[in-house]
């Protein structure tokens, strides 16, 4: 059975639900950021796309104590997380991408942390979440950038000839192109975090447990100690230690 990108990465959350709030520290820090450049924005019905185990959820909730939050995610696994985190909430959780498009004009707010780098047509998705807002509405979201994760693959490329898949994300030019189509003010503001490891195999599993699993194993690297040995080496001499850049850009748009 060959599956669609959606479905392997819906697996790979979902294998890994019950550990990824150990190892998802970027991806908190960012939930709070990101709320910090929406906190001027009234809201009185909120969809959040890709909640996963609910962390931005639960600081939305805080934020807007009396608005109607929707949250929905592709993972039932990562839902069945969120909603024992999040029990008597009044969050409602649902299994998808997002509510049908008869909900046109509902929302006041449109938001999602450190999801939209795995939709495959980013466009068109954000075309989609445009109908779903009111007038006014706002959307603001971040979005993994192509600089996450140079470091390994600088040293993949010396070593394998091999990449990670993270080079692929969308570059900012071309969020502003397609961001600036459906929404008006819009703004984008890069941020980078580093985190240092004390050793390839603990990178390698935060990416792993993290959801990411793609983002190394898009092309069959098969990490033979030989292979470890020899990454850590061009480690060693381009930086220094085991380190992993994230490139997070934080996007906000306004609907007219």
């Amino acid at each position: 059975m060959v599956m669609n990108n959606k479905e392997i990465i819906r697996r790979n959350f979902s294998r890994h639900a019950y550990s990824y709030d150990y190892y998802c520290g970027v991806q908190r820090k960012v939930a709070h950021k990101l709320l910090e450049r929406i906190n001027g924005k009234r809201a009185c019905r909120i969809l959040e796309i890709g909640c996963g185990t609910g962390n931005y959820t639960a600081l939305l909730r805080r934020r807007y104590k009396e608005a109607r939050l929707e949250a929905v995610d592709i993972s039932e696994k990562m839902i069945e997380v969120a909603k024992k985190k999040l029990k008597k909430s009044g969050v409602r959780f649902s299994i998808g991408d997002a509510p049908a498009l008869s909900n046109s004009n509902s929302f006041d707010l449109i938001t999602s942390n450190a999801c939209f780098q795995w939709l495959a047509d980013l466009e068109g998705s954000l075309t989609k979440y445009k109908k779903l807002l009111k007038r006014k509405g706002a959307i603001a979201f971040t979005v993994f950038g192509p600089l996450t994760f140079h470091e390994l693959n600088i040293a993949l490329r010396d070593v394998c000839a091999n990449s990670v898949a993270a080079e692929r994300f969308m570059s900012l030019l071309k969020l502003k192109e397609i961001l600036g189509k459906n929404f008006k003010k819009i703004s984008i503001v890069e941020k980078k975090y580093r985190e240092n490891y004390r050793s390839l195999t603990e990178l390698l599993f935060k990416i792993k447990y993290s959801g990411i699993r793609g983002s190394v194993a898009q092309n069959n690297i098969i990490f033979t100690r030989k292979i470890l040995r020899r990454l850590e080496n061009t480690y060693g001499q381009r930086f220094g230690a085991i380190r992993a850049t994230y490139q997070v850009f934080f996007c906000v748009g306004f609907k007219p």
